[in-house]
């Protein structure tokens, strides 16, 4: 595809927004290799969470080309088309889906949301690992149409790649952790459903008339607050950190 055909003059935000997070992606992929988002030196940066919550933002900022820039076909701006046609609208042009919905529930939960887990992970690792629920469901939410249908969808390619092996990482070594456990693992897999549920939830009843665009949009930028806190809650009284260890000689 002519790179003049993803970059036309007029192109708008909303079909800007994912090559922005691309460049970001370069940055972040620099801190990543060298070390400094690390949340705990005690251990390898494989069984940070802190870390790991970087390194599953990065990935969903390659995501966010596939779905939003251009996916594994060539087509730009797929992912809204998929979803006007699955509520049958097969005419984007025609689809009363906003693209800003499409930007609001991408920007908040991953450019926001992402590097504030993390920091607030150097604290709480609970709440570092909060956040991968989101790529973990979403993994999900491509792979189940994906089988069901026998076709590609636009993301999928990087939910398999990118998000599968590293949610199922991420959980393994929650699972080793004694102030993750199982808990915290439960409670990241359903605040990522409910996060979902809430996406999905709320453009229906857009779709339905019930609420207008500027709700629609506000709930989606609120949204991501809900894997934090509830994985908060249901970590409440456990141990916040792990206790101090001297770094390994050579822990990278």
């Amino acid at each position: 595809m002519p790179v003049a055909d993803l970059f036309p003059p007029s192109m708008s935000v909303s079909h800007l927004w994912p090559w922005i997070g691309l460049v970001l992606a370069v940055p972040l992929a620099i801190a990543l290799a060298g070390g400094g988002l690390r949340g705990d030196r005690s251990v390898t940066r494989w069984r940070d969470p802190v870390w790991l919550c970087w390194a599953g933002t990065l990935a969903y900022l390659f995501h966010q080309v596939e779905e939003h820039g251009v996916d594994a076909l060539g087509v730009p701006y797929a992912f809204r088309g998929m979803l006007c046609a699955t509520f049958g609208f097969p005419d984007p042009a025609a689809c009363p889906i906003p693209e800003a919905f499409i930007t609001a529930v991408n920007i908040p939960v991953v450019w926001l949301a992402g590097p504030v887990c993390a920091l607030l992970g150097r604290q709480r690792p609970a709440l570092a690992l909060a956040w991968l629920g989101v790529p973990a469901v979403n993994t999900m939410a491509h792979l189940v149409p994906a089988v069901v249908e026998g076709a590609y969808n636009p993301g999928l390619v990087t939910a398999l790649v990118l998000f599968l092996p590293l949610s199922a990482w991420s959980f393994r070594v929650a699972l080793g952790r004694p102030d993750l456990g199982r808990r915290a693992v439960a409670g990241t897999v359903a605040g990522g459903v409910l996060l979902h549920a809430v996406l999905m939830g709320s453009l229906l009843a857009f779709l339905a008339g019930r609420i207008g665009t500027a709700l629609l949009v506000l709930i989606q930028i609120v949204n991501p607050v809900i894997p934090p806190a509830l994985v908060a809650r249901v970590t409440a009284g456990r141990q916040i950190s792990p206790p101090p260890a001297r770094p390994r000689p050579g822990s990278r």
